[in-house]
C-alpha cells in the first residue's frame, strides 16, 4: 500500500483563497481568515456526570466491590469526555487539511499557559497542541502547506497596518487606519500575514490580507463539526471562496 504524501502546490502557484489563518481561543475555538468562529465543544453535560459519578465513588469502601464497580464507571466517564474531544479535534483540523492547501497557526506555548493556575483549565480543555499536532500531520497526508509563527502581539496589531491596540478592547478599532472588525478575525489576518512571510512568499497587493479583511464571521456551533462528515463547515468554506 502506497503511503507517500501528494505533492505540495508550488507556494506562488496558490490562490489566496486557498489560504487561511486559524487563531484559536477558549469561546471560539477557532476562527479563520475566511469568517468561520467555530465555538467550542460543550461538555458540560458529561462533566457533571463525571461529578455525580466521583462523588458516589468517595461514598464506597475502598477497594470494595462496590467500589471496583464504581471506579470503572468513573473511568468510562473519563473515556467518554477524552473520546468526544478528540472526535471534535480530528473532524475540525481535516477540514481544514482537506479544503485548504495553505494552513497557517500559532505555535503556542501551551505548557507555559497551563503554569498559569487562571488558565490551566480552559488552556488543558482546549487542547491547542493536540489540534495543530493533529492539523500538522493531516496537512502533510493532503499535500497541503502548514506553518506555525510567533504568536506574540497577533491579537494586539492591526492586520492592515500594523499597529497596536490595547488587549483588552473586545472589538478591534485601529486608530491609525480606522479598520474595525472582530479581534479574532483580526489575529487570523496576522497569522496567515506571518505564515506566507515564513515561508518565504512575502506580500504584494495581491495578498489576501490586503483584499479582504472586511470578511464577515459565520458562527458555527462545534456540535456541527462533530456530526458526520461536517456539512456546515464544508458548505460554508465552499461559499466563502465562491463569494
Amino acid at each position: 500500500m502506497d503511503t507517500e504524501s501528494p505533492a505540495k502546490p508550488p507556494l506562488g502557484d496558490i490562490d489566496p483563497e486557498e489560504m487561511v489563518g486559524i487563531d484559536v481561543g477558549i469561546l471560539k475555538y477557532a476562527h479563520d481568515t475566511d469568517g468561520t468562529a467555530v465555538k467550542s465543544l460543550d461538555l458540560s453535560d458529561e462533566r457533571d456526570r463525571l461529578e455525580r459519578e466521583q462523588r458516589k465513588l468517595s461514598r464506597k469502601e475502598y477497594e470494595s466491590n462496590n467500589w471496583e464497580k464504581q471506579r470503572q464507571t468513573v473511568a468510562e466517564c473519563h473515556l467518554d469526555i477524552k473520546r468526544k474531544r478528540r472526535d471534535f479535534l480530528h473532524k475540525l483540523s481535516n477540514y481544514y487539511a482537506r479544503e485548504y492547501e495553505l494552513v497557517a497557526v500559532e505555535n503556542l506555548n501551551v505548557k507555559g499557559m497551563m503554569e498559569s493556575p487562571r488558565n490551566s483549565h480552559n488552556t488543558a480543555s482546549a487542547a491547542w497542541n493536540t489540534f495543530t499536532n493533529m492539523l500538522e500531520y493531516k496537512c502533510e497526508r493532503k499535500g497541503a502547506h502548514f506553518v506555525e509563527v510567533d504568536p506574540n502581539g497577533t491579537t494586539k496589531e492591526c492586520a492592515q497596518c500594523s499597529v497596536e491596540t490595547p488587549l483588552w478592547v473586545r472589538e478591534h478599532a485601529c486608530p491609525a487606519c480606522d479598520f474595525k472588525g472582530d479581534r479574532n478575525a483580526n489575529a487570523a489576518w496576522n497569522i496567515l500575514s506571518r505564515g506566507l512571510t515564513e515561508l518565504g512568499v512575502g506580500h504584494s497587493e495581491g495578498t489576501p490580507v490586503e483584499t479582504a479583511l472586511p470578511a464577515g464571521t459565520t458562527p458555527v456551533p462545534a456540535k456541527c463539526v462533530v456530526e458526520a462528515g461536517s456539512p456546515v463547515l464544508s458548505e460554508r468554506g465552499s461559499a466563502s471562496r465562491a463569494g
